[in-house]
């Protein structure tokens, strides 16, 4: 257990130039406080006690702005940078290595019960204030720009952005192939 609080402190650290500290970053940082409390209340979800996990994610959405379903699956080196206003449906899927930015929705397009939330693989990073919903992929090591409404897989190590998301070489407009990720 010890090595996994290691672990993400090290990568907030690796993710976050404005981090100075592992002491700083244990006390003051509201995503890695949202991923601790997730993990306890994945784990008693996945015991059956599903009330007792949801007022845990409830009382942590209230405390750190951050929404993560106890039912969602995500990997080892997850960092939300900055965290509010995040949310991160039940159905969801988040690969290793993953990094969001604040204002972040991981949502659902359908009332059933079915997988109706997006899967993240690995090594992706998704822009402040970007919304993917429904049962889509993000492939690999692909990014997801800042505002950016994303209803399509994503292939692997591509960039997205805009509204409707296409590939940032092939958007309307686009001067750039790499466009600002987050601010802050």
């Amino acid at each position: 257990m010890f090595d996994r609080l290691n672990d993400d402190v090290r990568t907030a650290l690796a993710k976050d130039p404005a981090a100075t500290s592992a002491l700083e970053v244990v006390l003051t940082y509201p995503g890695l406080h949202a991923i601790w409390a997730y993990r306890v209340a994945h784990w008693l979800w996945e015991r059956d006690a599903t009330l007792l996990a949801r007022l845990l994610s409830h009382l942590t959405r209230f405390l750190t702005g951050v929404e993560i379903h106890p039912a969602a699956e995500i990997g080892e080196r997850f960092f939300i940078d900055h965290g509010m206003g995040v949310v991160i449906g039940e159905t969801a899927e988040i690969g290793d290595d993953v990094l969001l930015y604040h204002g972040v929705t991981l949502g659902g397009a359908s009332m059933r019960r079915e997988k109706r939330h997006p899967t993240l693989e690995d090594g992706v990073t998704v822009g402040a204030g970007a919304s993917l919903v429904g049962p889509i992929t993000v492939g690999e090591k692909a990014a997801v720009g800042a505002g950016a409404v994303v209803v399509d897989d994503v292939a692997p190590e591509t960039t997205v952005v805009g509204n409707p998301a296409e590939p940032a070489d092939e958007a309307v407009g686009s001067e750039r192939p790499d466009p600002i990720i987050a601010d802050g």
